[in-house]
């Protein structure tokens, strides 16, 4: 991006927390879901799709022997999360083996044998150690946007971070699919 551009300078903030435009936090955001309030343009860019992922003993513990499935979800702070309250309510007397607070740790978990994950499928189709786990029912997908300030609209920089961004979420479909 910067390479193209070399006069842009991106600033790139991950968070679990949603980050406020019309408050100036950020100039372009990647939201799950489109927003209902404000003055914000959303461009739907792919869907979240989710599947559980594990280690090959993990999987095979459900998949052929049968067994109760054993979860790695996340930590306390973030349990009202969609995700974890959707396993809660799935899965309720399922073991919860290990707890981290992100995905990444999660997945790292996962492939460690720590148990199954409930992972985007664009985190765990890009750890060779984890397979999918045959294990159902599985949570909706959930459109993603990228939201920009209506005002914004016409401002070279964004435009131009906001049309790499489109470009890397069509490169990457596969990773954001069923």
């Amino acid at each position: 991006m910067t390479a193209i551009h070399p006069g842009l300078d991106v600033d790139l903030a991950t968070d679990l927390q949603t980050v406020s435009l019309d408050r100036r936090k950020a100039d372009i955001a990647v939201r799950i879901g489109r927003p209902s309030d404000g003055d914000l343009i959303a461009k739907p860019v792919g869907k979240l799709v989710f599947g559980f992922y594990g280690d090959e003993a993990q999987c095979e513990r459900v998949e052929r022997q049968g067994l109760a499935p054993v979860f790695v979800s996340v930590d306390e702070p973030h349990s009202n999360m969609p995700e974890a309250l959707w396993l809660a309510q799935h899965f309720p007397r399922s073991r919860i083996a290990l707890r981290a607070e992100n995905h990444i740790l999660q997945a790292t978990a996962a492939k460690a044998g720590a148990g199954l994950a409930l992972l985007p499928h664009y985190i765990g189709r890009q750890v060779p150690e984890l397979r999918p786990c045959a294990l159902a029912p599985l949570p909706p997908s959930k459109e993603i946007c990228l939201l920009i300030r209506g005002q914004d609209r016409h401002a070279g920089p964004v435009r131009a971070v906001m049309r790499h961004l489109v470009d890397a979420f069509k490169e990457n479909r596969a990773l954001f699919s069923a």
